[in-house]
């Protein structure tokens, strides 16, 4: 498999290439089968139509892995927080975690119960072609804690926040749990068929550095050395978004480092380069122009040449309303310029 190749820096034909969210609504077949399914959780607990839009860019845009479809949000779901996706705002929990009583009633070992993720997976990766990966993903334990904490989406974090900073040990408590879960969760999307994992930070640019290290990186570190130990061969890609001044800092048992577009790949490079291979990291909204998109790819390719070490993909996901041709045109302009 070229991108597992590539996350073990082995030499590969072409740097190989696939997009976060690259299953979504900008394509038309997607959102045929979500109506089909009704909502958009009833699509992640349907292990059939889950399958279904995972190997749809697969086949329409030939990228070089899949990655499961689901969401961060089915861990916590599991441990007992009730959620909806509210049409134009997003997802929102019933209940909220702001005390000791409501972490202590979190279910333990609720990755379990999780069948659905992999019974997906195990789908996706029967029909998959052998040549292509399968990704499978979580979110970190700071960023399922602050729609844990808000109850929703935020914009100031201002629950989570105040709980960092007056009550610490709380949150610790909150994220040592969430860590376990993870554990298990990860573990278990490998033995069901997964080439490869990553956790998603989507809110670590929340924090400042000390706070990020303390309360975010060391469970992510956590994490990928859990799954490292028990499963040496399979990559684990991490991918914090906005600490592009944190960069110094960052160290740890992983193979992949997810570059958001924020970050010039520059500097990716200098403080990370030679230790992970770097994922990333095009602005999404450059799929927009074509001669945009191309200017962007040449200077990533200027950065990261021809050399192994880099994984190309998107700085963040696929807008919906991005064009698919333009998405098509990327994978093959990828393909052509890295052709080594």
């Amino acid at each position: 498999m070229i991108f597992i190749d590539a996350c073990k820096r082995k030499e590969t034909p072409y740097t190989p290439i696939w997009m976060m969210r690259q299953a979504g609504r900008y394509l038309s077949e997607y959102k045929e089968v979500r109506k089909k399914a009704g909502s958009f959780l009833d699509l992640c607990f349907n292990s059939k139509l889950a399958t279904e839009v995972t190997l749809q860019p697969v086949d329409i845009l030939d990228v070089d892995a899949a990655i499961i479809f689901s969401d961060i949000l089915v861990v916590p779901l599991e441990m007992g927080l009730p959620l909806e996706f509210v049409s134009g705002e997003g997802p929102h929990f019933k209940k909220t975690i702001r005390d000791e009583k409501s972490v202590f009633e979190l279910k333990k070992d609720a990755y379990r119960n999780l069948s659905y993720v992999y019974d997906t997976l195990s789908d996706v990766r029967s029909k998959l072609s052998k040549e292509k990966a399968l990704i499978g993903f979580c979110g970190s334990p700071w960023t399922l804690a602050t729609y844990m904490i808000e109850g929703e989406g935020s914009k100031t974090y201002a629950h989570s926040k105040k709980m960092l900073y007056t009550d610490p040990n709380l949150l610790h408590s909150l994220l040592s749990k969430l860590t376990e879960e993870l554990k298990g969760y990860l573990s278990m999307q490998i033995k069901s068929g997964a080439n490869a994992v990553m956790v998603f930070d989507s809110w670590a640019g929340a924090l400042e550095r000390e706070a990020y290290l303390e309360f975010s990186w060391k469970y992510m570190k956590e994490i990928a050395a859990s799954i490292k130990k028990d499963f040496p061969h399979i990559p684990v890609i991490l991918f914090p978004k906005g600490i592009a001044g944190y960069l110094d800092k960052i160290d740890g048992e992983f193979d992949v480092f997810g570059v958001d577009w924020s970050v010039p790949l520059e500097n990716a490079k200098y403080h990370l380069g030679e230790k992970y291979v770097l994922q990333g990291n095009l602005e999404p909204s450059r799929l927009y122009d074509v001669q945009a998109l191309e200017e962007g790819v040449d200077r990533i390719f200027a950065v990261m040449g021809k050399k192994p070490g880099h994984i190309f993909n998107l700085g963040h996901g696929m807008l919906p309303d991005l064009p698919r041709e333009n998405a098509e045109i990327l994978v093959r302009m990828v393909r052509e310029k890295s052709k080594r």
